[in-house]
């Protein structure tokens, strides 16, 4: 059972998402030649606080 997690930023929509989670599913079927039903697919929404790049928060480099 392949398993795809994707971290990003909170702020999507539901729509979004459900486009995202069929992008991701039809991409490794059509790449790895698994099935839809065997592809599970984790997204995990992460607030701009918690998530630095470079030493610095990515909530305090949209406030420079």
């Amino acid at each position: 059972m392949p398993l795809i997690q994707v971290q990003m930023f909170t702020g999507r929509t539901p729509q979004q998402k459900r486009d995202l989670v069929r992008a991701l599913t039809d991409a490794f079927v059509e790449t790895a030649g698994s099935t839809p039903d065997a592809v599970d697919v984790i997204l995990t929404d992460v607030e701009q606080s918690d998530w630095a790049q470079g030493g610095e928060l990515f909530s305090e480099k949209k406030s420079k």
